[in-house]
């Protein structure tokens, strides 16, 4: 289950309680990534490696994610984002740029909108976003935000059978196959069958009602850093930046052509090169 990144190092790193998982490397201007479901940080390690050279890169697991902790609550996204921003602040980056995708979209949002002395740029790759007018529409289609959400069900379902239901789940909401290394579904299926992990990807969908009703609140007080919105052409690409329209004023992004849901890992160049041309000084 462990894995490395040449250039990087880990630490766990105490916080809001807890110890969260941290991953750092590069030079320059910081910039947080916080991942998806099923995912850990290691969703990102085509793009760290891009950002480096650009950026001080920090990717984290989530709380209940990889071998960041996973204690029995905290999972609605204002405590989930106040564990990234304190990560931050801990390595010494008092400003920094967020970019969440999946799930680390949902708490990338509240941290730009809660730490608004701190977040200079907010990039949020395909997701539903709580707080958004098309949300109850939206998450009633998708099966899994019922199924996740389900209390104990899923956890006694997957135990002992999480690489078939990370195998199916992700395959499903992949375009281009040949892009993705087999080899990691066995890295994300092994960290969720660590202690707790699966429980703690539950809460996050579990907590979705609060993370509504509170994102309804920053909708009040619209974002005035630049924001950037980027999905896959076959997946939710086409909405990210009307979507984000409604919690910011200067919105850019748009779709990646021949891309479904994990845009990280399916296009990662031009992840980066989103990333890069969005936060690097002029």
């Amino acid at each position: 289950m462990i894995a490395a990144l040449k250039g990087f190092t880990q630490q766990l790193v105490p916080v809001n309680g807890i110890r969260i998982n941290a991953v750092t490397g590069g030079s320059g201007p910081p910039i947080l990534l916080l991942h998806g479901w099923p995912e850990t940080w290691w969703e990102w390690h085509h793009v760290m490696p891009l950002l480096a050279p650009h950026f001080s890169v920090v990717a984290i697991d989530l709380r209940g994610a990889g071998f960041s902790d996973c204690p029995q609550g905290g999972y609605d996204k204002a405590t989930m984002a106040r564990d990234a921003h304190e990560v931050m602040i801990a390595l010494g980056h008092n400003r920094y740029a967020v970019c969440g995708h999946d799930i680390g979209g949902m708490v990338a949002l509240p941290q730009a909108a809660l730490y608004r002395d701190a977040v200079t740029h907010l990039a949020v790759l395909d997701v539903p976003l709580p707080g958004w007018s098309g949300w109850v529409a939206t998450s009633a289609r998708l099966w899994h935000f019922g199924f996740h959400a389900s209390r104990d069900l899923p956890e006694r379902l997957l135990h002992g059978r999480e690489y078939d239901y990370v195998s199916t789940f992700m395959a499903e909401r992949f375009y281009d196959h040949n892009s993705f290394n087999p080899a990691d579904i066995e890295i994300y299926a092994k960290a969720m069958a660590l202690p707790g992990r699966t429980r703690g990807g539950m809460e996050w969908y579990r907590s979705f009602a609060a993370d509504h009703a509170a994102a309804l609140d920053y909708k009040k007080q619209p974002l005035e850093i630049p924001v950037l919105g980027l999905g896959g052409d076959q997946r939710f690409g086409p909405q990210m930046v009307p979507m984000l329209q409604e919690f910011a004023g200067n919105v850019s992004g748009g779709s990646i052509p021949r891309c479904s849901h994990y845009v990280a890992d399916e296009r990662p160049d031009e992840v980066a090169a989103a990333l890069i041309e969005f936060v690097r000084p002029n």
